[in-house]
């Protein structure tokens, strides 16, 4: 071959492989390497982790909050030209994957056990299984086996898109069962389980949850911004004391969910829930106006100090 051909050919970009990502590209799991020095390497892992598994769905954030905190709670599923309504619920009877209530019902759980690493692909399993379940079908697990086809989807497939969901949070698990009927056996266990399990939780703003903990209370608001956009708004206001939330609030730190960032806050539970629905809305003003300055306006010390200390309150659950 002459060197012509040859340099020619090194600069011909290889083709993506069945997974349909070039070797080149970031890799989905999240990692920051390419996609060829990590799961598409020879003998790479073929289940790729997909670390922000709802992005693209205007119910993002939502979505995180069912799955990841809110104890008792549902939203209809946005579908696409589905016949039967779907509706979310955060835990279903045994820990369900999909259930269809006597009275006709289709419920997809949120908070389940996977044999994926892709939430939102499995939660697609889960969907088109229950779109043509029976009355008193139950899925246990969902996994690749449930497959209905051989090109699995992702919930983003499935949905619109652009979409909100509108959650309920309930203060039990009653809406597991049929209005007028007793649950039995199993179920009648999981039920009264579930419900001694549960923190008061009330939504008072757009994926902003308060949460009664038990010696405080809480403040867990999961965020749509990239996470070092929001840490640099979030050391801004650190850094000229505008992050409370008023008198009897902390901010106690931040754990990240499935790509996201969510903001914790330490609230005084002698105060009921709806007392800090106008501190949340006036915060997140603040907050906007801190994002929208980032652009003309770089940190400053103080704020590069402040934005090193809400580093050093950051865990990740998934």
């Amino acid at each position: 071959m002459s060197r012509r051909s040859a340099v020619k050919n090194a600069r011909t970009p290889k083709a993506p492989d069945a997974s349909g990502i070039g070797p080149r590209q970031p890799c989905p799991c999240g990692s920051g390497k390419r996609y060829k020095a990590c799961h598409g390497a020879e003998g790479g892992a073929v289940d790729i982790p997909v670390a922000r598994p709802f992005e693209g769905l205007a119910a993002e954030c939502e979505l995180i909050a069912l799955r990841e905190f809110v104890p008792s709670g549902t939203a209809v599923l946005p579908l696409v030209g589905a016949e039967r309504e779907v509706v979310l619920g955060t835990v279903l009877p045994m820990a369900a994957a999909a259930l269809v209530r006597a009275d006709g019902v289709a419920y997809v759980g949120l908070q389940v056990q996977t044999r994926s690493s892709d939430v939102s692909r499995d939660l697609a399993r889960a969907v088109r299984w229950v779109l043509t379940a029976k009355p008193g079908d139950v899925l246990g697990v969902v996994g690749p086996d449930t497959d209905p086809g051989d090109q699995p989807e992702r919930l983003q497939d499935l949905v619109d898109v652009d979409a909100a969901i509108e959650a309920v949070v309930h203060a039990d698990f009653g809406w597991w069962m049929p209005e007028g009927s007793e649950p039995t056996g199993e179920v009648a266990v999981s039920l009264e389980r579930a419900n001694s399990a549960i923190l008061p939780t009330e939504r008072i703003g757009p994926a902003a949850y308060w949460v009664d903990a038990g010696e405080r209370a809480h403040l867990r608001w999961v965020r749509p911004e990239p996470e070092e956009e929001l840490l640099a708004a979030l050391a801004r206001l650190h850094a000229r004391g505008e992050l409370l939330l008023g008198e009897g609030s902390r901010y106690a730190g931040s754990f990240r969910a499935h790509g996201l960032l969510v903001p914790v806050w330490d609230l005084d539970r002698e105060s009921h829930a709806r007392e800090w629905t106008a501190a949340v809305e006036q915060l997140g003003t603040r907050l906007a106006a801190a994002l929208a300055s980032l652009a003309d306006e770089p940190l400053t010390s103080d704020e590069r100090r402040a934005r090193d200390g809400l580093l050093g309150r950051q865990i990740t659950i998934r």
